[in-house]
Order: structure tokens, then sequence, then C-alpha cells
């Protein structure tokens, strides 16, 4: 099937890269649009904190923080004063304005900061879209200082600086991807083909990305989620293509042939790994939040874009101008080469190796597994100078915000009934309850309590009030919402769902190395090595982020906690991009042992002949995960820098000292199966064609791989 999409895509090359010309100008065109549609909305559908919150919003229209809070300095002066009642007024007039708390016009005391030199203005909207024309005319109040914030802003805040943090990474990274392909290669050629396919890609996934927020939600940190797993993908699958295609030049193959041998070969291993990463996306699916499902559906679009593209575009550009393209032989002493060497020299000393690198990797895990603490996301995780964030602020230190986010207690009863009144009161002896505040005005039959507690919202203060109140024994039915409610909801979901998505992942990548490799023993262990290589990702995110060990380095404001989703996010974007080199060098090794019989050798081999293209990709992949961390969102620079440090350690103390070490240690028991399995692969198994020839001697005037 491979040989054939080689021969079609030489054959054809002219349309075959006009298709892809007419799909980089419609994603140009259309994949722009995504940042209209990205949500910021998140947590559970289904949990308790978000029906109860829903149900609330349809009882009271202020029953949610004010779509939009201005902060007006002057307050102690009257002209600002009769500024702020005649906005006041204009804006009752709009259709947009479903109400509006303003001091002059209500005169609550709550309005009025406490040093009186300052005071809020609570707009609440109709519908989203109306944000543009109403805050406009807030920001029109006569004052020193108006500083606007609230839900609906702070949510197009969060997407402008998603996209904000996108252009910023591909500055930074495409120029910087550029010359290292040319060091790599030593031409411009052969360094800008995989770069036109990065450029393909990153629109593309775009395209995708708007195409799916056309039938589902999708979070606004997925563009860059994906578009980095995207990029990153498309480098590492172009790299090992043109690697691999200028080696078929090397054994004299004319360019069709090279062309078409080249798909045969690493574009198989190519459409394989891009599998395996897609699978690993998969685990996702089991949480029904719109976070995890849109990542998930994203991800897998832009997984297919990357390999699509280099396993039909890149052959068709090959086929146009590989000509131009050097090819290159091994060396005629293969054994000669560094990673060769490096191999024997771990395989002599497997055991300390392992013991030694595994109690490393088993450390690092520990202070995430013992001390991690998650929280939602919230303004804090935009950049210091953010409106909404100094308007959070503001309202934090100067009109005693600790109320701001209560946990929310909604009780099926009268508001004045014993059994409220009853409620009130047990939840007031809880520890760290600062104060209950009931609402009115609510229609009979309801009663809502806002509980202030000591410390910040998401804390564990109000996670224990949450789980308190839960636990609280009532003749009526009572809920619990707000940030805190959220946050226990999320966690419970997180916890619960986890080992079905971790079995998924577990599950199908055995699958898919089992039908590459025939051995039951090297999917296991590949997928062991792996997941205790994510140990140094979560141990950076405790000490960087939760410590804030990166905060001056990186310029943010620790939060004391990690993104809820962060954790598992990286966990399976990582986790993907492991198999994706593990699919690279077990591809080689595989097709040496089959032909040798001898393990060690084959390893070592496997490891000399993918072990300059392995580091190369993960240096350009580093490249653009550390691009990523340099943006100014908290959430997309814990994802940089966590899929960073996994992709150094994978590429490093996995690949070179792990794997080499743990397979010496197996021997031929690498490759076990049961008879029924081994029969089963002999029929239905998958491998990289047997193209290369160990004997072979180097082709003349052809530049040796260094």
């Amino acid at each position: 099937m491979f040989s054939a999409l080689g021969r079609f895509t030489y054959r054809h090359r002219k349309t075959v890269a006009a298709v892809w010309a007419v799909v980089l100008v419609v994603s140009i065109v259309l994949g722009g649009r995504v940042f209209d549609n990205l949500s910021t909305e998140g947590g559970t559908p289904d949990s308790e904190s978000a029906v109860t919150a829903a149900r609330l919003a349809e009882i009271e229209s202020d029953a949610a923080p004010s779509d939009l809070i201005a902060v007006v300095r002057g307050a102690d002066r009257p002209e600002v004063l009769a500024s702020i009642a005649q906005t006041a007024t204009e804006l009752r007039a709009m259709p947009e304005v479903v109400q509006v708390l303003d001091l002059p016009t209500t005169g609550v005391p709550q309005l009025l900061s406490r040093d009186g030199t300052s005071t809020l203005v609570l707009v609440d909207l109709a519908e989203a879209e109306d944000l543009e024309a109403v805050e406009a005319v807030v920001r029109s109040i006569d004052a020193p200082e108006v500083l606007v914030g609230g839900d609906e802003v702070l949510a197009a805040e969060f997407v402008e600086a998603t996209e904000a943090d996108l252009q910023k990474a591909e500055i930074i990274t495409l120029p910087v991807i550029l010359v290292l392909m040319l060091l790599i290669f030593g031409g411009v050629v052969a360094a800008g083909l995989p770069l036109m396919v990065t450029v393909v890609a990153v629109p593309g996934a775009f395209l995708v990305l708007y195409g799916i927020t056309q039938v589902t939600d999708v979070a606004f940190y997925a563009v860059n989620v994906v578009t980095m797993l995207g990029l990153g993908l498309a480098v590492d699958y172009a790299l090992l293509m043109v690697s691999r295609f200028r080696e078929e030049r090397g054994r004299g193959f004319d360019l069709d042939r090279a062309v078409e041998r080249t798909v045969a070969s690493a574009g198989k291993t190519v459409f394989f790994s891009g599998l395996t990463v897609t699978v690993a996306l998969s685990g996702m699916l089991v949480y029904p939040g719109p976070g995890f499902r849109s990542l998930t559906y994203a991800g897998s679009g832009v997984v297919l874009v990357a390999m699509g593209a280099a396993i039909t575009l890149l052959p068709a550009l090959l086929g146009m101008w590989g000509s131009r393209i050097k090819g290159v032989v091994a060396p005629a002493a293969a054994t000669h080469g560094f990673f060769y060497r490096l191999s024997r020299l771990v395989q002599r000393r497997a055991v300390p190796i392992v013991l030694a690198v595994g109690a490393l990797l088993v450390a690092l895990w520990i202070p995430f597994l013992s001390g991690a603490r998650l929280e939602n996301g919230d303004v804090r995780s935009l950049p210091r100078t953010s409106e909404s964030r100094l308007t959070y602020e503001a309202i934090q230190g100067e009109f005693g915000g600790a109320d701001i986010d209560p946990v929310v207690v909604v009780v099926d009863a009268d508001a004045g009934s014993a059994q409220v009144a009853e409620l009130g009161a047990r939840i007031g002896r809880l520890d760290g309850v600062q104060a209950i505040l009931p609402r009115t005005g609510l229609p009979a039959g309801i009663a809502v309590l806002d509980v202030v507690v000591d410390g910040p919202a998401q804390g564990p203060v109000a996670e224990n009030v949450v789980r308190s109140v839960r636990a609280i024994d009532t003749v009526s039915p009572v809920a619990v919402t707000g940030p805190a409610a959220e946050l226990v909801d999320q966690k419970t979901e997180l916890i619960d769902r986890l080992p079905f998505a971790l079995g998924i992942i577990a599950t199908a990548t055995f699958v898919l190395l089992f039908l590459m490799t025939g051995s039951v023993v090297v999917p296991i262990k590949a997928i062991v090595m792996n997941v205790l290589s994510l140990g140094a990702s979560m141990g950076i995110l405790i000490w960087g982020f939760q410590n804030g060990g990166l905060a001056g380095i990186l310029s943010f404001d620790s939060t004391g906690a990690i993104e809820t989703f962060i954790p598992l996010v990286i966990f399976v974007f990582a986790f993907g991009l492991s198999m994706d080199y593990e699919v690279f060098l077990l591809s080689r090794i595989k097709e040496i042992y089959d032909e040798t019989g001898d393990n060690d050798e084959a390893v070592a081999l496997g490891l000399q002949k993918t072990g300059r293209i392995i580091t190369s990709a993960a240096l350009l992949i580093v490249v653009v995960f550390a691009g990523f961390a340099l943006g100014d969102t908290l959430s997309i620079k814990m994802l940089g820098v966590g899929l960073t440090v996994a992709v150094i350690v994978d590429a490093t103390v996995v690949r070179m000292l792990l794997v080499p070490a743990t397979m010496k240690l197996m021997g031929d028991w690498n490759w076990w199966a049961p008879a029924s399995l081994r029969r089963f692969h002999d029929r239905f198994g998958i491998s990289e064609s047997p193209v290369v020839d160990l004997t072979a001697e180097p082709a003349p005037d052809l530049e040796p791989v260094a």
C-alpha cells in the first residue's frame, strides 16, 4: 500500500502539490476564524456544580458574577459621580443591558472602596456578543482611571492572549527551526522542504479546529496546544522522511524509486507513529467536559494533517526538487558511530544504569504524587499587565473581595424556613467560614446562601467547606456550586475516570507496538519506561510553577497550584510523542534483528541509524515547545515547559540509556510472544520494508552520514 502511495505521489506530484496549495489557501481563509468561535467554558456539564449554576442562572440574572465590572477611580469627586450616574442612565437605555448597579443611583455601600476613592459599576448583558458596545459606553466615564473586567471581558482577554502567544511562538520558532534544518541537512532545499510541510500543517491545524467548532465547543487553549503538537509533529515527520530519502539516494536509486522506497519505509513508520499519537489522545474521551474532548478531537485532526502532509505532499515535493538534495550513505564501518559506541557502553553496564536511572525517574514522580495542588485557571493566569487581572486585584485589595466568588449553597426550601435557618447555623460553625449572606428576591421554594470563606476562592479551606456542606444530612435537597465546588467536582471526575483513560492509552498502544514488533515484551517495557520518564515533567511542574521556582525566569506569579487540566494533557501528549520516537527506533531495531538475529547488535545498529534523527527531531521540537513556554498565558507556559522537559528526557535518558540497557538485559526475550500471537502477527503484523543492506558499500561521490 505504501509503495503504491509512493509511486502515486511521484507520478502525480504536481497535482498533489496543487491540491495541498488549495488546502493551504482554504486553511488561511477559514482557519483564521477559529478565534471567533473558541469557548472559555470549562468543567463537567453534568456535575452538581454545573447543573446548579445553570439552574440559578435561569432563576436570577445576578446569580453569577457580573458580565462587566468597572473599577472607577475618583469616587470622592462630585464630577466623577455625576459622570457615572449619566453613563448608568445611558446603559439602562441600551437593549443589550439587563441590569446596572452603580453607587450614585443605588447608594449600595458595598460599591464604594474602603478608602472612599474608588467605586464599582456592575453591568449584566443580555448576550456575550453585546460586550463591545457596552464596554465602549462604560469606558466613556469621565474619571482619572477606569479599569474594566468581569466574566465576559475576561473570556475575551483569554482568547486575545492565546492568539498573541501563538503569534509570538511562531515568530520565535520558525526562523530557529530553519537555521537548525540548514545545519542538520547542509542544504537549502533539504532544509526548506520540512519547513514547507510545517507551513501547511499549522494553517491546516486551524482549519481542523474551525471545523470542530461548528459541531462542538473548543476550549480557547486548544489552539495553542494543538498547534504546538501539529508544528512539532510536522517537523518530526518531515525530518524522518527527508533523512530516509537521502539514504535511498545514497544507495544509488533513481529519483522515482527513492521516493517510492522512502514512502514504503519511513512513510509507513510516520503513518503508524501518527496512529500511536492519536491513540494516546483518545484516552481523554472518557471525560465528558468540553476541554478534554476538544483537545482529543482537535489533536487527532492535527496529527492527521501533519501525517498526511508528510506522506503525500513531501514525497511530491521530493519528486519535484529531490534531484537537488545530496544523497548520503552510512560510513563503511557503521560500528564506529557515536550512538553505536554509546549503546555498547551502556550494554556493558546495563544493570547499574537501569537501577540508577529508574530510581531517579521514580523519585521525580514523588513530589507530584505527594504534594500536587490542582486549581482551575482564573484571572491570575493572564499576564501582570492584563486589565482583567488589574481589575480583579483592585477588587480584592480595595473592596474586600473575599465574597466575590463565595461557596454558593442552594436549598429547595423557603428562604425564611426553619430548615434553611438550621442549615445556615450548621454551615456557620464549619472551620474557615467567615459569613453567610442569604440572597433576597428569590421565588418561593428556593433559598440561596453565599458562604464567604477564608483564603482564595479555590483554596483548601473552600474545598473543605464544599465537602462538609455536601455531607450535611438535610430534609430538603441541597446543592453546592461556585468555583470551589466546580474544582471539587472536576478533581473527583479526573480521579474517578483516570484508570479508564490510562487503560485505553496503554491497551491501544500495546496493540499497535505488538503489530509492529511481534513482541509482547517490548510494548510493555516501552509503556513502563515512558510513564517513568514523565516524572521529570511532573517534578518541574511542582518546583517551577506550584512552588514558583521558574517565576522569575518566565515572568509570572505563582498561584501555588497547577491548573487542573495540565498534568493529564502533558501526560497524554508527552506519552504520544515518546511513543512517536519509540516507533522510529523500534522499527529500525526490528528490521535489523529480523535480518541478523542478533539482539545486541540490532539494538546498537538501530540506535546508530536513528540516534541522529531522533536527536535532531527532539532538538527541533524542543525549540517549538520552548517558544510557547515564552508566552504570556500561565497555562501555556506550563504546557510548554512540561513538554520541553518530557522530550529532552525521552530523547536522552530513555533512548540513549534505558532502551539499550533494558533490551540488553532481556536479550532475545525482547521478541517473545505466545505461539498464537506470533501466528497472528505473521499474518497481520506491520513493519518497515527490509530495505537496509547492512553489507552495501558506500556509493561513489556521495557524502557519508556524520
